[in-house]
């Protein structure tokens, strides 16, 4: 035969990565040896698979054709493998999990172990990274990830989303910040105050976005509205800890995930604000490729995350809704 899996898998990756540098900084190689494997495939087939430029690779009619036909092959042969697993009840394979940094190391490090100690035969793979771009993550072959792990809902028609536990995100600040800040009544007085900022996921991370509480809109004569603010970040990082730390610190204000802070406002290091307001939830979400929905192994790992943290997850005492 002229092609073999890792042939299919490697047509793929050309065409998800769009670049030779790339695949053989993925693949941990030498850029001249991708090329050469490019060449000796384009030599087996007899065919021109891809046309390189200085600064990218795009496949040719027939390379795309190849890339279409290697996703259905692989995925056949993967629902024969989970058919084979299931009948004889062998929880085994890898499971490559993505996740983000804080709630990684907190939770999914500790449950993934758990889940190995139950099913041993398992090879487990946890990758965290506080910058998930769903376009660029695979969903079949060798380099997919089985579960992606979200704090908050990201749409892509690839992935099926299963919510694990809520999760509210809090308007909050250090006692130490509030002391000698001014006052802050609405949303619009952030504006004048200092705000730590996040950067993850390429989004906008300086509007911020508010509704006001079914209590507050209760009591008011017109129903809630929602108020959205453009903040001049004072600070900002794309790690999640160290603006924690800073706002810890009372360089300034910040918005968190509640399984993030919940502990530093019960001991009261940090101050909620706003109460009146409410911004979005960013509930914990286990994103599966459609490809791995069939997967005992992605089944039960998302089926042990939902019973960890959820209905009532672990940052949340029993006196909150």
């Amino acid at each position: 035969m002229k092609l073999d899996v890792e042939d299919l898998r490697f047509v793929l990756a050309l065409d998800r990565l769009g670049s030779l540098a790339a695949l053989a900084r993925e693949e941990n190689v030498t850029p001249p040896a991708v090329t050469k494997r490019l060449n000796q495939l384009e030599a087996r087939l007899g065919i021109r698979l891809a046309q390189r430029t200085t600064r990218r690779l795009q496949l040719t009619h027939e390379g795309h054709l190849l890339a279409q036909q290697a996703t259905g092959v692989l995925e056949q042969m993967q629902a024969i493998e989970e058919a084979l697993q299931q009948r004889s009840q062998t929880v085994a394979g890898k499971l490559k999990i993505h996740g983000p940094f804080g709630f990684g190391r907190r939770y999914l490090g500790p449950l993934l172990a758990q889940f190995h100690g139950t099913h041993p035969n398992l090879e487990v793979q946890l990758y965290l990274s506080d910058n998930l771009m769903l376009p660029r993550q695979p969903v079949h072959g060798r380099d997919a990830f089985d579960v992606l792990v979200s704090i908050g809902t990201i749409p892509d028609s690839r992935w099926i989303a299963h919510r694990l536990a809520p999760n509210r995100r809090i308007l909050c600040a250090a006692p130490a910040y509030l002391a000698k800040a001014t006052p802050l009544d609405t949303p619009a007085d952030l504006a004048r105050h200092a705000c730590l900022v996040l950067r993850e996921n390429e989004e906008d991370v300086t509007l911020w976005r508010f509704a006001e509480s079914r209590a507050s809109a209760r009591s008011g004569a017109r129903a809630a509205r929602e108020h959205t603010v453009r903040v001049r970040p004072a600070m900002e990082s794309n790690d999640g800890d160290v603006v924690r730390q800073w706002c810890l610190s009372g360089k300034g204000i910040m918005v968190r995930s509640e399984w993030d802070v919940a502990d530093d406002l019960a001991a009261r290091r940090l101050v909620a604000l706003l109460p009146a307001y409410r911004l979005p939830d960013a509930d914990v979400m286990a994103l599966v490729p459609q490809s791995r929905q069939a997967s005992m192994r992605t089944r039960l790992f998302v089926e042990m995350l939902r019973q960890a943290l959820g209905p009532r997850p672990p940052w949340r005492s029993a006196r909150q809704p």
